[in-house]
């Protein structure tokens, strides 16, 4: 089985921003601004609680890849990087969930 990664998508969706929005989803989207990316990230995140809170598994599924894919685009559009995310997935988990949330309700606050 072919090992596909986050890493991988973005690369597509940075190799498909620079193609005209009549020929790519990617740059269509792209070329609606953080607006319309952030809107139908919105759309697809409701779509993945509906299919998951009715356990429908395969449309969580379809779903999920959704929500993974217009995620990205929504951090390309907003200019930040996967990596940044990844980063700052990684220094959470250097401690507990419970840990971590607290230590940022205290820097909010």
């Amino acid at each position: 089985m072919m090992s596909f990664s986050l890493e991988d998508l973005d690369k597509r969706i940075a190799a498909r921003a620079g193609a005209s929005p009549d020929e790519s989803y990617t740059a269509k989207l792209l070329a609606g601004g953080v607006e319309r990316c952030a809107k139908k990230f919105g759309e697809e995140a409701a779509e993945i609680i509906i299919a998951s809170v009715t356990k429908d598994k395969k449309g969580t599924e379809g779903e999920a890849s959704d929500v993974i894919y217009h995620l990205l685009v929504l951090l390309r559009a907003a200019g930040v990087p996967l990596s940044d995310v990844m980063a700052q997935l990684e220094r959470r988990t250097a401690q507990s969930g419970l840990e971590e949330k607290a230590s940022r309700g205290k820097a909010q606050g």
